[in-house]
């Protein structure tokens, strides 16, 4: 495999550079900007590139976006553990990137051996990536709708203020269970290539989608908060990181925060998140499979739906599987849209998937098995 590493560090590339030979199968480039990763990307036409974002000359998101018109190629950013970081990956990501992995900080050797086995998988995983040329960044097209107001996104809000007036009003119609709260819950499983996905499918569902959606997508600790707050800012609905003890809403999307497990708990009697140190028992975080099965110790399968997004490895397809086998509902994202179509692969291989999908078509079947007709009253 040819592999261009671009970093401004020459410390950077050397340590970069001792990893990749002792992993075996890379035949090496290296660029130290922005500018010369260009210029290599047509001479020496590697199969993936690692690109820091920081460079003089020309930045890596500079870089990124006319490598995406000259010559596409899967490329893995090396992100700054920060907010301004995550920031700089998810534009990065929306530009064309495959994947991400946090550069470490301090003494450089210490940190790449922190990071070294999930760096290398990710640039062989990528090789299988899809790519696919892009517009000029200043042409890249956003979703046209602007932030919801509080007004908006009120009637989708309604099982939020049941429990407490469930004496005093009737739950909205279809949207909530006995006791007000939500009668069903929508999973979202999601890897490599999640980010840009999720940007395609979140913004389409309505202000007044009746149950809430728990999106598991693996991502560091700092980065889940900035993902919420850049999806609050593009959809209808509001969007949440899940980092304490959260009972489930209508209308509101949560992302799993980063560096943790979140699961599915009740607490006086209201479906509620619950994040909680990683388990060593699964092996990403925040692990897929760990919310499926929880979801199916408090809803009724029946009032489950499960979409498993582009992403490498297995996780959540198990749980997934099980849900459909108990009589939910589940969608597989298709290969000819997925980034990486291991995690969707594994689901339809073990049966699981109900439906298989282009990501521009998922919102559209969630709004038509959950939003579009009466709701079950699930719950176990």
């Amino acid at each position: 495999m040819k592999l261009l590493i671009v970093d401004d560090s020459a410390l950077m590339r050397r340590q970069l550079g001792t990893l990749f030979e002792e992993a075996g199968g890379f035949e090496l480039a290296y660029a130290r900007n922005g500018r010369e990763a260009l210029a290599a990307n047509l001479d020496f036409e590697p199969d993936v590139v690692t690109l820091d974002i920081n460079m003089p000359e020309m930045d890596g998101l500079s870089a990124l976006a006319q490598m995406m018109l000259e010559r596409p190629v899967p490329v893995i950013m090396l992100s700054s553990l920060t907010e301004k970081g995550a920031l700089a990956t998810f534009e990065a990501l929306n530009l064309g990137a495959v994947d991400y992995v946090p550069k470490p900080g301090g003494t450089i050797s210490l940190g790449l051996d922190a990071i070294s086995t999930q760096l290398v998988e990710k640039v062989r995983g990528a090789v299988r990536a899809r790519v696919r040329r892009s517009l000029p960044a200043a042409l890249v097209p956003r979703p046209a709708r602007p932030a919801p107001t509080t007004a908006s996104r009120e009637p989708a809000r309604a099982c939020a203020a049941a429990p407490r007036a469930a004496s005093a009003q009737q739950p909205v119609p279809g949207a909530c269970a006995p006791g007000g709260a939500p009668a069903g819950i929508v999973l979202f499983g999601v890897s490599t290539g999640g980010p840009r996905t999720l940007e395609r499918i979140l913004p389409e569902l309505p202000a007044d989608f009746p149950w809430p959606v728990v999106v598991a997508q693996h991502m560091p600790a700092n980065f889940t908060a900035p993902f919420a707050t850049r999806m609050d800012g593009l959809c209808r609905l509001r969007v949440v990181e899940a980092n304490r003890p959260m009972p489930l809403q209508a209308g509101t999307v949560y992302i799993c925060k980063g560096g943790a497990d979140v699961t599915v708990v009740r607490r006086a009697g209201v479906p509620t998140l619950l994040a909680r140190p990683e388990s060593a028992e699964y092996l990403w975080h925040p692990s897929v499979e760990l919310l499926g099965r929880s979801a199916l110790e408090h809803y009724a399968a029946r009032d489950i739906v499960a979409v498993m997004l582009t992403g490498m490895g297995h996780d959540g397809a198990d749980a997934f599987a099980e849900i459909a086998r108990r009589g939910g509902r589940t969608i597989a994202e298709s290969e000819s849209s997925a980034v990486v179509f291991g995690m969707p692969a594994e689901l339809i291989r073990r049966g699981g998937a109900q439906q298989v999908l282009a990501a521009e078509q998922v919102a559209g079947r969630l709004v038509e098995w959950v939003a579009a007709r009466p709701q079950p009253q699930g719950g176990n």
